[in-house]
């Protein structure tokens, strides 16, 4: 437990997609059942699951990795760690790693299956860009991606779409070829019905995912500002990061767009994307709702 606000919508939200996410990877389990050959299918849960573990155990590690990140030390960078201590006392949550991704893309993200084993990275594009009351409300909002544990929900959960990508590329490749219950039945070929199973969990766990995205930034920016008592620093921050963003090359933009789900703010030009295909809610969502949460403690108690 921590000071962090709770949410229970939130919580409602991650407990139905982890259902729904579990329920569709056994889905897909029985449907291969039905036309693969049988050895197939259990050799396809245990890759599923040894993949859902893997991203549970490591999450930190791998996506420290994949955005070139290091883990400093106090004596590396002394501001940014004192200011995690002062917001994790005020917490009172464990202090996760600190992290620092040599990029100029300003930009943050939390990662970690639990608030003992978590990780919070920022950029050097966010640490000359931003004030240090600006990167408090920034690291604030991490800290309790990691309080609600919501960033390990997004983690596992992105397992079903993986296996289910790995299923389509096996299935267009001819790896299922040597042929299953259906084809004595004068069926669909068995690589076209692995192929839009494949798809078609691949498509609903995407978009499970990022509804439960979209709702979990909006979560963390109200316990954010809450904690810190300081919703205009955050909504500044949140308007320099990504007006800067805007101005980074496409190219630098694309080799960090795995990471999309987990930053801050989405590493994209401009503000294009519609929100059914969004990680996250629009700036405008997230200002209006910053400035209510300023105006409410702005309000004298009765």
């Amino acid at each position: 437990m921590s000071r962090f606000q709770g949410d229970a919508g939130l919580t409602i939200r991650m407990t139905t997609v982890m259902f729904l996410l579990g329920a569709l990877f056994v889905g897909l389990i029985v449907a291969l059942m039905f036309v693969m050959p049988a050895q197939w299918a259990p050799i396809i849960g245990i890759v599923g699951l040894g993949i859902a573990w893997w991203q549970w155990y490591a999450s930190d590690t791998l996506a420290m990795r994949a955005m070139g990140a290091r883990e400093v030390s106090a004596q590396e960078a002394p501001e940014l760690h004192a200011m995690i201590d002062r917001l994790c006392a005020l917490a009172d949550m464990p202090k996760p790693r600190v992290g620092i991704a040599h990029t100029d893309m300003p930009n943050a993200f939390a990662t970690g299956r639990s608030p003992k084993r978590s990780a919070v990275v920022v950029t050097t594009g966010i640490m000359q860009r931003l004030t240090a009351e600006e990167l408090e409300g920034v690291l604030a909002h991490e800290l309790s991606h990691v309080a609600h544990r919501d960033v390990l929900v997004m983690t596992v959960a992105s397992s079903a779409g993986i296996v289910a990508g790995m299923l389509s590329r096996g299935s267009q490749y001819g790896a299922y070829a040597g042929g299953g219950r259906r084809d004595n039945n004068n069926g669909l070929p068995v690589w076209l019905v692995v192929l839009l199973v494949s798809l078609a969990v691949y498509a609903v766990s995407w978009l499970l995912l990022r509804m439960l995205s979209r709702y979990r930034e909006l979560a963390a920016d109200r316990a954010g500002a809450q904690l810190t008592m300081k919703p205009g620093a955050l909504a500044s921050a949140l308007q320099k990061i990504t007006g800067e963003i805007s101005a980074i090359p496409s190219r630098d933009l694309r080799s960090s767009q795995a990471m999309n789900a987990f930053f801050i703010a989405p590493a994209i030009s401009g503000q294009s994307l519609r929100t059914l295909t969004s990680t996250h809610p629009s700036l405008e969502q997230r200002l209006e709702q910053l400035a209510r949460i300023e105006a409410e403690l702005g309000r004298p108690t009765q």
